[in-house]
This record gives structure tokens, sequence and C-alpha cells, in this order.
């Protein structure tokens, strides 16, 4: 939507008719902040669900579908490789296409998956997004980096311009092999989940001794070698990203013979916190507690790995009474995953 809005001719490609159908007929209503807005405007935005339609479209090609965690923590590749099998099908192509993959990725997949597409004439490139559930439009807007890895510097400068035209900032732009991008894209994140565990096992400490965790970190914060982002005491990290990331890290590095043992840590920490948090809650009411907010950001109606949920569940395990007052199509997903353990009531 928001490259459409800057001027460019866009064709969006999904497997699903019933959404490719609200997305022609501008009647997608979307939870994310100003998507059905810039739909409804669009111009020079259309759908389809064929493959072979978008590849004749553009030369410029961006994949953004899902990686989710696999058992082992890397990332399944699946959906890329299915449209990879597909795109070779249709041959080499007479013109060079930049296949730009955009969603999360082990490293080194962007190397073989170039090594694979070589004799079709697609340079592969990798250009993670940095964005969060809530504020998606906005993080596309004004990113505070563009992280580009590609071959060679002509496809690094077509993916600079898309971005330059499509930022209303002056972002960092990281340029660097795909491999570096793909290790940067989650080595970030890490840092992240990091600097959240390390702020609340600082503040779990000072709460423990009757100390001020807030002020604490407050001051920590405030020191330009650190900063005052995440250094709020509260929750842990969760949602669909940080946690897989900082666990798809450790992993390839093991693989790799150089264990990064912070990975682990951090991840360690984060659940030691939750457990914190249950042991010492201290409810308004005694017996029973309301939590208005159950998704891993309130912005969100994601659940997926959300320390607010589950300390809701340790909480009703406890005994206590958990009353759930969230969206309809948040309390839907948590009745799946817990049933009637907790009370629902729904709000705006």
């Amino acid at each position: 939507m928001n490259l459409a809005k800057v001027g460019y001719d866009v064709l969006g490609v999904d497997v699903n008719e019933d959404y490719v159908k609200l997305l022609n007929d501008k009647k997608l209503v979307s939870s994310e902040d100003g998507v059905t807005d810039l739909l409804k405007s669009s111009t020079n935005f259309s759908a389809t669900t064929s493959t072979l339609q978008g590849l004749e479209h553009s030369d410029i090609l961006f994949v953004l579908v899902a990686t989710p965690s696999l058992p082992d923590g890397k990332y399944d590749h699946s959906q890329i490789i299915s449209l990879v099998e597909e795109l070779k099908q249709y041959g080499r192509q007479p013109n060079t296409k930049e296949l730009i993959i955009g969603c999360t990725v082990m490293p080194e997949f962007c190397q073989n998956l170039q090594e694979e597409l070589n004799e079709y004439n697609y340079k592969v490139s990798y250009n993670p997004e940095f964005i969060a559930q809530g504020t998606i439009i906005r993080d596309q807007l004004k990113p505070d980096m563009v992280l580009i890895g590609s071959p060679d510097e002509e496809s690094a400068k077509k993916i600079k311009n898309i971005h330059h035209a499509l930022a209303e900032n002056d972002p960092t732009y990281a340029v660097m092999s795909p491999l570096s991008a793909e290790i940067c894209k989650i080595a970030l994140n890490c840092f992240i989940t990091t600097k959240i565990a390390f702020t609340n096992m600082i503040g779990d400490l000072a709460t423990k001794v009757d100390a001020e965790p807030q002020a604490i970190l407050d001051a920590i914060g405030s020191d330009s070698r650190v900063g005052s982002k995440c250094t709020k005491y509260g929750y842990g990290y969760g949602g669909p990203c940080f946690p897989r990331d900082n666990r798809a890290l450790g992993v390839y590095a093991k693989e790799k013979q150089c264990a990064i043992d912070i990975s682990d840590a951090t991840d360690k920490c984060n659940k030691k916190h939750l457990h914190f948090m249950a042991d010492n809650y201290q409810p308004v009411s005694a017996g029973h507690i309301t939590f208005t907010s159950v998704t891993y950001k309130p912005q969100s109606t994601m659940i997926e790995e959300s320390q607010q949920l589950e300390l809701a569940a340790e909480l009703a395990n406890k005994g206590y009474t958990i009353t759930i007052k969230e969206r309809p199509e948040v309390i839907e997903q948590v009745k799946v995953l817990y049933g009637d353990l907790f009370n629902y009531e729904t709000r705006d």
C-alpha cells in the first residue's frame, strides 16, 4: 500500500482467493492501523492469485511470506521454496529478475538460493523489514535503518531507490552481502531481546529487595552508551519475531562451532522473569484479576508467546479467578488455547 501511495504500480500475489477478492474490491478491513484507508484510496494497486501474472508484471519481485519456527529453532523456508519451484517452471527469464527476500531466513539461505536460480536469470537480495504489529505503516515510512543484502551494487541501488522514494525520513542505508544482512537482521533483534531481558532482571532484583526498579533503569538508560529505549520494567519480550530470532541465531552459531551463550541466557532470563511476576503478583482485588490486554503488545491482535497471556494462565493455575477483557478476535484465539480456564468479556 505504501509503495502504491508513492506512485509505484503494485501487483500483489497471494494464494487466498477470498483475500485477493477483498483487496480488489477494496473491502478488506484490517486491524493494522492505516491499511484499510490506504487500500480504499489506492489507484495503482491490484492483486491476483497468479504467480505468472506477477512475474510478467515486474522485474522487481518482493517475497513476503511466513517463515515460522521449526521444532529445532530454525526458520521454516517451505513457503519460499514452494514459490521458487513455481518460478523455475517458467524457465529462464529474458530480463533479469530481482528476487528480494523480505522475510526472516536462516543465514546462508539467500546465497544458496542464488546458486539455484543463476541459470534462470534471477538475482537474489535480502531486504527484511524492521516493523512491529500495530505500527507497520509508520515503521515502513520512517525506518531507523534500511538493511540491504545484495549480490552486487546494481541490485543494491535498485532497492535503495525504492526505499528512498518510500521513506519520509533520512534512514541509514546498511548495504552488505546477503549473508551479512541475514546475520545482521536476527542479531539486531537479539540485541534488543538481551536489553529487555537485562532490564527485567535488574527490575526483578530491585523489586525483591524493595528498591526502586524504574528509577534505577531510568538512570541506566540516561547513559548515552545504553539509551532509554527498551529499559522499562514490565513484561518480557514475546510475539512472532523476538523469541524465534533469538533462538535461531543461537542454533546457527552452534552449527558453526561458535556458540553465542548470551542468546541462550537471554531466553532463560525471559522465562525466569515470567515466573517471578507470577510468584510476586499482588492483585488489587483478592482472588480476582482482570487482564485488559493479553496480546504480546497492546496495538497488536497477536498472542504468540505473549507473556501477558502466559502470566494470566499461570495465575489461573495458582487458583486466581482470571477475566480476559479483550477484543473479539483476541478472545477467539485465547479460547482455542485455553478454553474455559478464564472468564471472558469483550472490549473495543
